[in-house]
């Protein structure tokens, strides 16, 4: 591809050092742009996710700094001490407001990752008021409004409202990247034109184990090697739905069953989770662990868990799948049919799925996977095909690229409605 070299802005909450969710891709989106020759700017938070709080204890108004040719500017937003919707709410404003009182980079194109969605539509109506107007492309990592219908955290008319918003703000932009396919047509129904939108898959960015390293962890943790260690990593939000793995492992004690179900990780509903698990011995809660670790801990389990809130169907595609599709460990859903998780793990071939609200299937299943040596080595092998096959950082941000060099050389104004 003959490069030209362009000035972006990418505009996200989330960012490195934040490890989970949203903030490896933004930060690799950036750094892969910035290798390529292009000029990147990134406007940001300060990291505060999944904990819910910021990491350094300190409140700081705004820093800069330069990582990986990146020049990164972060702001101090509001971080609620629970994720409620007003919340939220707070939180996106104050950092969205922040953004557009920034100073920018002139950039010829301004990429704008939801969520945060009312930052998002914040930075995209600063991109518009801007001479000259860059283009503007919006990347949809997980849907408002389906999340607002699916976690019933807003019903009625508010939940009406958040759909208005949405499109609203996503009609704002040039062109929008999804990460599935299921995504474009639910934003069909929003109103925007299926020409506009773009899908880019999210692709694994974790290092397969070492299997030396996974043993030692292992040893370190007190896993016994006889038994099935199930491992959930990551958010422990609303939208997971943990409390049926509690479930499960309550199940497993009652029944004298040899399995460790292992919450590695953090969130808002952590504490609750911890009260409602205590006593249970066949349950454990472990802290987030560094990067260079985590592969470690993927290899130390026998079987990785998404687990999903009944219901939660097509707001988002778990972000865990990605690391656990190179684990070389087979992988387990408890989730909805419909959804766009049980999606992928039949794509994928590398796991089962359980109804998102059987903690007996959950058990049953787990302990299946974890025993039947030549099924799970079966499910693994799939499971890194496919990660191979479909979910290729270098050919991700090839398509960014592309979808980058497309909206600088599109006139202004015409690819929006």
């Amino acid at each position: 591809m003959t490069r030209q070299r362009v000035r972006i802005a990418i505009v996200g909450i989330n960012y490195a050092p934040e490890s989970i969710g949203i903030a490896p891709y933004t930060t690799l989106l950036a750094s892969g742009l910035a290798a390529r020759g292009h000029e990147v700017q990134v406007l940001t938070g300060f990291p505060h996710y999944p904990e819910w709080a910021r990491r350094d204890g300190t409140f700081r108004f705004r820093s800069e700094e330069v990582e990986n040719l990146v020049h990164i500017g972060r702001f101090g937003h509001y971080v609620p001490r629970r994720a409620t919707t007003s919340g939220r709410v707070a939180m996106e404003t104050t950092f969205g407001l922040q953004v557009l009182l920034a100073r920018w980079n002139e950039p010829e194109v301004v990429l704008v990752v939801s969520p945060p969605l009312l930052a998002a539509g914040i930075s995209a109506v600063r991109a518009r008021l801007s001479r000259p107007r860059p283009a503007i492309g919006v990347i949809v990592h997980d849907l408002y409004g389906r999340g607002a219908e699916e976690t019933a955290a807003v019903t009625g008319r508010p939940a009406l409202a958040v759909h208005a918003v949405e499109a609203a703000v996503l009609r704002l932009a040039d062109e929008v990247v999804v990460i599935h396919e299921g995504f474009a047509e639910i934003l069909e129904r929003l109103g925007v034109d299926r020409g506009r939108i773009r899908t880019v898959r999210n692709w694994n960015h974790v290092a397969p184990p070492d299997p030396a390293a996974s043993a030692a962890f292992r040893a370190a943790a007190g896993w016994d090697p006889a038994e099935v260690v199930i491992l959930h990593s990551g958010n422990m939000g609303a939208k997971q739905g943990l409390e049926n793995v509690v479930a499960a492992a309550r199940l497993a004690s009652l029944e004298g069953r040899r399995v460790r179900f292992v919450l590695l990780g953090d969130g808002n509903q952590r504490v609750r989770l911890e009260a409602e698990g205590a006593g249970v011995d066949t349950l454990q809660f472990l802290d987030p662990v560094a990067e260079d670790v985590f592969p470690s801990v993927l290899g130390a389990a026998d079987v990785l868990l998404v687990n999903e809130r009944p219901g939660v169907a097509q707001m988002a595609v778990p972000s865990k799948l990605t690391s656990y599709l190179n684990s070389g460990k087979p992988l387990l859903a408890a989730t909805d049919a419909g959804g766009f998780t049980a999606a992928e793990i039949a794509a994928s071939g590398a796991g089962v799925r359980v109804p998102a609200d059987r903690p007996d299937l959950l058990l049953r299943e787990a302990v299946r996977l974890g025993t039947d040596g030549e099924l799970a080595t079966r499910l693994a092998e799939a499971g890194r095909r496919y990660c191979a096959t479909v979910l290729s950082e270098h050919e991700a941000l090839d398509r960014y690229e592309e979808w980058i060099l497309d909206l600088a050389r599109t006139p202004r104004g015409l690819g929006a409605r």
